[in-house]
């Protein structure tokens, strides 16, 4: 499912992309979490399955969503910036000299943190910490370290500044740079706050704030304990309650990848696919929770280029399991970084997935005929661009609308052939081109008379 870009579904929800940094935001796909005006949240919903999936991919600017105190510091810093640069010769007040030799020191600090981050060294990750942060600093370390960080930068944002009615404290922004299992990878950037307090030596790290970020939210690694798994193409990633499930995820993760691998549309597919399995308190934080009912799972951007699946654990059945995970993988390999264009392309965004879901079965066999057949039979008015549910949407509903959007899919698919469906869908969903000129240009037919046979298709199936 996408926020604006895919819907959830059943059991596969995607966090889409919205418009971010002032263009498309992107949205998450399969129905959860806030939709930006060009994402696409996508909505599944199965009988067999107790939860209906939303798919969501946010297209993350990662630093967005700052706390109001932080963001009035960088608005000081940004002005302060602006004056020194005015005069290169000028001598700096008192206190931004203060803050510069302040900052200079964090930095340092930081660097230290990450090479014993990468290096396995516990004790000098902590090292910089004050006593009272260790805890909460221990088990960040081991969560990235069950993930397999590969890359991690701190680039420290602006000068730090002096927190009020905290003498010897300070606030720094920092923007953490990461991979996880393959260090040639594009980090993913998340802007996260710290305090510091000075000590007369090198300052200690106080606290770690999390990230808030209004498009992806907290990390699950910045507040959960995990456990992880990786295979040669997925790394699934749970709470220690949910260890017992993750060789059976891993299994299913692995072969739905092989399938979503062949949706890469612009590009080689993902380096790694990043699935988090979530118990219900999981659910309701990670990424800033608030997803729909209806949803199942979904997909979100987190920036680099990477999208990272999350399951819900409570309802989640094994045979719903292969199918949603086939659908969310096929989000993150299809979709672009920056989002996609907007509602209007829902059905396309959902159908691809749900067609990848299906993986090959045969039309009768698409568990949401039933649902796509009371949406039809229920005024539905015929357009592929009125598709996408809202958030309260019932379940079926929900199902109807991915199964229109999958039948569409399937029809085109039947007509032309998978690999020009694809670069249909790359000139829509990536090139931004109209439906219209996609149509004329990659299948040679004008798109009123497609779109007009695919609900002709559509009808006659569920009749």
């Amino acid at each position: 499912m996408t926020d604006g870009h895919d819907e959830p579904r059943l059991t596969d929800g995607v966090d889409e992309s919205r418009p971010a940094d002032g263009m498309d935001e992107p949205r998450a796909a399969d129905g959860d979490g806030p939709r930006p005006g060009d994402g696409v949240d996508e909505t599944r919903s199965r009988r067999r399955w107790p939860l209906w999936a939303a798919l969501a991919v946010v297209l993350a600017m990662v630093g967005c969503g700052v706390p109001a105190a932080l963001l009035a510091g960088l608005v000081d810093r940004t002005a302060e910036r602006a004056t020194v640069g005015r005069s290169a010769t000028r001598t700096p007040d008192p206190a931004t000299a203060v803050a510069r030799r302040v900052g200079d020191q964090l930095s340092a600090q930081l660097a230290r943190q990450a090479d014993a981050l990468l290096g396995g060294d516990r004790r000098g990750f902590l090292a910089v910490a004050d006593p009272a942060a260790r805890a909460d600093l221990g088990r960040r370390f081991a969560a990235l370290r069950a993930l397999r960080v590969a890359v991690w930068r701190a680039e420290p944002s602006g000068l730090p500044i002096p927190v009020a009615g905290q003498a010897g404290q300070w606030r720094q922004l920092v923007t953490f740079r990461y991979c996880f299992l393959v260090p040639d990878c594009a980090p993913s950037p998340v802007l996260i706050g710290t305090r510091w307090r000075e000590t007369g030596g090198a300052p200690l790290l106080v606290a770690v704030e999390e990230s808030r970020s209004a498009q992806a939210g907290v990390r699950p690694w910045e507040v959960s304990d995990l456990v992880v798994a990786v295979g040669p193409r997925t790394m699934v990633a749970t709470t220690p309650a949910l260890r017992g499930k993750l060789p059976g995820l891993l299994a299913e993760a692995e072969s739905a990848a092989a399938v979503a691998d062949r949706y890469a549309v612009a590009g080689p597919p993902p380096d790694r696919y990043r699935i988090f399995y979530a118990g219900g308190a999981e659910w309701r934080r990670w990424y800033g929770g608030g997803r729909p009912k209806w949803t199942a799972g979904y997909a979100i951007t987190v920036g680099g280029g990477h999208h990272e699946v999350v399951l819900n654990a409570d309802g989640l059945t094994a045979t719903a399991t292969g199918e949603l995970l086939r659908h969310e993988l096929t989000h993150a390999a299809s979709l672009p970084a920056r989002g996609y264009p907007g509602k209007q392309t829902w059905w396309l965004v959902e159908g691809l997935a749900e067609y990848a879901g299906a993986d090959g079965a045969p039309v009768s066999r698409y568990e949401g005929l039933d649902e796509t057949g009371q949406l039809v039979a229920g005024g539905w008015n015929g357009r592929l661009d009125a598709l996408t549910p809202a958030d309260a949407a019932p379940a079926d509903r929900v199902g109807g609308s991915y199964g229109v959007g999958y039948l569409a899919v399937r029809h085109l698919v039947d007509r032309y052939g998978e690999q020009q469906v694809l670069a249909f869908f790359r000139a829509v969903v990536h090139d931004r081109r109209s439906l219209d000129d996609a149509s004329g240009q990659v299948l040679g037919d004008p798109w009123s008379a497609l779109h007009d046979e695919c609900v002709a298709y559509v009808r006659a199936t569920v009749r």
